[in-house]
This record gives structure tokens, C-alpha cells and sequence, in this order.
């Protein structure tokens, strides 16, 4: 097994370069239903798959955000605006956090800031949010790079494939390391809003 670590790590810092985010201004202005959320939502989030069949949202999903009060109910059947940028943000929220902890997180979102009940609307707050993320990719493209170079310098009197596979492994592992304790802070913060 020859694994061009170069090779991916460029394609990696690649695909970073193209990470975008879903604009207010092209999600309908117009109230959805169901069929035309996931439509919406699976064009819109299609880079984002893993996996072909991979599913990104499904009526299943959104009835049991609703039902577990992460997201408010539609009003007739029909989605407004600021149920699909709420729909985005436990599309993001469901690869790390629990459905407990996404509930805690945006209840005070829906709350506060949902239909305009607040000091700033649902599509400013997202702009915000989203304008901060694209700020963070070069310094986050400098983080893997690290990462890679520290890896590189591992189990480097080994035969070559035993070093390239274990290099990959520590690569991984270096990365994997940061999501964790990212996640354990996510996970405090969020806790610190129980105690509030």
C-alpha cells in the first residue's frame, strides 16, 4: 500500500479552499413544504456528502427535529426562511454534538431570533456567523499542514510501508485529537447554558 500523503494532504487544503456556505439570499423567500426543504437542502449541501447515497436531510429527520423541539413547527405544512437556515445549522451541529445538546443550543436561538421576535434577524445572524467560519479556513489550512508536517517526522526508522501507514495513522490521529478536545469544550460551553 503506497499512500501519497502529499498528494492528499494538497487535495485536502483544496477542498478547505472551496468550503462555502448556503447564501440567505438563495433560499426562497417564499414559505416551503416539506418535499421542496429536503429538494432544497440536498442541491444546496450536495458537496457536503460523504457518500453518494448518503442522505442530508429527510422528512423523517426534520418531523423528529420538530417533534424534539430543535426546530419550531411549520406553520400549514410550510417552512419558512428561518426554519431552512435553522435546518442548516443541526445539519452541522448533528456531526458532533448530541440531539439533546443541539436542543440546548438553539433553543435559546428559536426563542430569542426566530420570525424576527429579536435585536437581529435569522438571516443577519447566520451572515454573521457564516462571514466569521470563511475567516477561519487559512488559519485552519496552517493547522492540518502542521499537523501533516508533525506526522511526517514519525516512526521514520521503519521500513517505507510500515512508516507510511503509521505516518497516515499518527496524521490522523493528530487531527482526530482536535475535534476531541474541541468537542469537550463545545460540550462545557454548552453545559454552561444549562446552569444560566
Amino acid at each position: 500500500m503506497t499512500i501519497n500523503t502529499n498528494d492528499m494532504l494538497n487535495s485536502i487544503l483544496e477542498s478547505l479552499s472551496r468550503i462555502d456556505y448556503i447564501h440567505p439570499g438563495d433560499i426562497p423567500n417564499i414559505d416551503l413544504y416539506m418535499d421542496q426543504v429536503t429538494t432544497f437542502m440536498d442541491s444546496q449541501l450536495a458537496s457536503t456528502k460523504r457518500h453518494e447515497d448518503d442522505k442530508i436531510l429527510t422528512k423523517t429527520m426534520i418531523n423528529n427535529y420538530a417533534k424534539n423541539n430543535l426546530l419550531p413547527p411549520p406553520v400549514k405544512k410550510k417552512y419558512s426562511k428561518e426554519h431552512v437556515l435553522i435546518l442548516i445549522f443541526i445539519y452541522y451541529f448533528k456531526n458532533i454534538l448530541s440531539i439533546k445538546d443541539i436542543e440546548s443550543l438553539l433553543k435559546p436561538i428559536t426563542e430569542n431570533y426566530f420570525d424576527g421576535n429579536g435585536s437581529i434577524d435569522m438571516s443577519s445572524l447566520y451572515e454573521e456567523i457564516c462571514r466569521i467560519e470563511k475567516e477561519r479556513i487559512e488559519p485552519l489550512k496552517e493547522t492540518v499542514k502542521t499537523a501533516h508536517e508533525q506526522a511526517e517526522t514519525t516512526f521514520t526508522d521503519l521500513p517505507d510501508k510500515d512508516r507510511e501507514y503509521l505516518q497516515l495513522f499518527t496524521f490522523i490521529c493528530n487531527l482526530s485529537f482536535d475535534v476531541y478536545v474541541k468537542k469537550q469544550l463545545i460540550e462545557k460551553l454548552i453545559d454552561s447554558l444549562k446552569e444560566t
